[in-house]
């Protein structure tokens, strides 16, 4: 009977996985019991890790020797991210490039110049090696700061009227993109043949001066004003505006108190690419500017501004006289270049 009972025991043992043995071990019942579940565990985990490894197509890379490990890194996203790494290089090298040549080059002619005779100086004698910019410098000055103070508020009108009230959008703005494309000598011409002859008969002079050259420039400038507000007030969100209409407001009280507010943003930013275009441009100016190195006392005067100097002598320059023309392109260089970190630090206050 006992035999019959051990007989039972055991088959129910045998079949929880207690069956056989581990050496001297094999009859003890909780040795058994660890080798079963260390068996059938492995058993499942093999199992589990052979259909995972089917069904995400694994590989073994061991296997695959230098081939693989080549194909696998130069994937098209790898050679992609390479690809624009090299770009954002090059454009860093080629703006570092231009740094060190300028200021290699001009700081010693400042230098041998004299730093307040260059910069505070307002004779340009290049014959007699006198070389001060003063002039030059007021020049851009007033021709900018009129070109933004005529082009700025008519640009962001005319932006505003193409986003939220014209209903020939898709005429105007062709029109407007039309008109960027315009090489800066054509507008030359147009200021020589229309606007210089109006303002010749208004001041009795012979219309060439200070105030047709920043209404010309402020022409120049519009298209930029005009595409980059238009895009910065149509990226605001319509529930602002919608917002503010449900509320009670009327369409010019929403638009002008609500999504300029929200715009601000990019509408400087057209604003700091047109100052960029103003000071920056040349071969308009020269043709309705007067070309005197002299500084302006009324809006009628005919000046000189660095970019126009640096046109008109640079073809026969040579000695002092270009390193003196270079120098003038950093001062233009730093000049801009504060200009831009002025309006990105109001940029970031507001």
């Amino acid at each position: 009977m006992s035999k019959n009972k051990n007989h039972k025991k055991s088959r129910g043992f045998a079949k929880m996985g207690f069956a056989g043995g581990f050496g001297r071990f094999g009859r003890f019942a909780p040795f058994r019991f660890a080798r079963g579940f260390a068996f059938r565990f492995a058993h499942r985990f093999a199992k589990f890790r052979f259909a995972t490894r089917i069904q995400s197509g694994f590989k073994d890379k061991s296997k695959g020797g230098f081939k693989e490990r080549f194909r696998q890194f130069f994937t098209l996203e790898s050679l992609a991210r390479i690809l624009f790494a090299f770009c954002a290089i090059v454009c860093i090298f080629a703006v570092v490039i231009i740094c060190v040549f300028l200021f290699g080059n001009a700081i010693p002619t400042i230098f041998s110049i004299g730093v307040s005779e260059f910069l505070f100086g307002e004779v340009w004698q290049p014959l007699n090696e006198v070389f001060g910019i003063f002039p030059m410098i007021v020049g851009s000055l007033y021709v900018t700061a009129l070109a933004i103070l005529f082009g700025v508020p008519f640009g962001i009108l005319c932006a505003i009227y193409l986003a939220y009230f014209s209903r020939q959008n898709k005429l105007i703005t062709p029109l407007v993109e039309l008109m960027a494309g315009i090489p800066s000598i054509v507008y030359g011409f147009f200021g020589l043949i229309v606007i210089v002859p109006f303002f010749a008969q208004v001041f009795e002079t012979n219309g060439k001066g200070l105030i047709s050259a920043s209404i010309l420039l402020a022409m120049m400038i519009l298209p930029t004003i005009i595409l980059v507000s238009k895009t910065s007030i149509e990226a605001v969100s319509k529930s602002y505006y919608e917002g503010a209409i449900a509320l009670g407001a009327s369409k010019e009280r929403a638009v002008f108190f609500v999504v300029l507010k929200d715009a601000k943003s990019g509408i400087l930013a057209s604003v700091i690419l047109g100052v960029g275009r103003a000071i920056g441009e040349a071969m308009a100016v020269i043709v309705i500017a007067g070309n005197q190195p002299i500084i302006p006392t009324q809006i009628s005067d005919g000046l000189r501004t660095l970019t126009t100097n640096i046109v008109l002598e640079l073809g026969y320059a040579s000695g002092i006289h270009r390193d003196a023309l270079i120098a003038s392109s950093v001062v233009l260089f730093v000049f801009i270049l504060l200009i831009n970190m002025c309006f990105l630090a109001l940029k970031k206050k507001s």
